[in-house]
């Protein structure tokens, strides 16, 4: 594979997580757009460390770092989810609006 269809993969995996953070109400949907987003992100990164620098070390641990934040942060994100849904019955970002404060 070249490092042109790995980009490619990286902008369709991105294209398709803006269209679902975009167009969905739920909360959840919304968290796995997002996600679609940073994976396209890393796999963009891991492919220019391959193709540019595959000796060097340094693009495997920024990935790995970037990865470890991502799951670290959708799992507060669904954690707070979950407490927002059992607390208020809300699920949807319309109605999770209201919790400003």
């Amino acid at each position: 594979m070249t490092l042109e269809s790995f980009l490619l993969l990286a902008a369709a995996l991105f294209a398709i997580g803006v269209y679902g953070a975009l167009s969905q109400q739920s909360i959840v949907m919304l968290m796995m757009g997002l996600e679609l987003m940073i994976n396209g992100v890393l796999v963009a990164g891991g492919a220019f460390w391959y193709f540019l620098a595959p000796t060097a070390a340094d693009g495997q641990v920024l990935v790995l770092v970037a990865l470890t934040v991502m799951a670290l942060e959708m799992a507060m994100g669904f954690a707070v989810v979950t407490a927002i849904f059992r607390a208020r019955e809300v699920d949807t970002t319309d109605e999770a609006g209201d919790l400003k404060g």
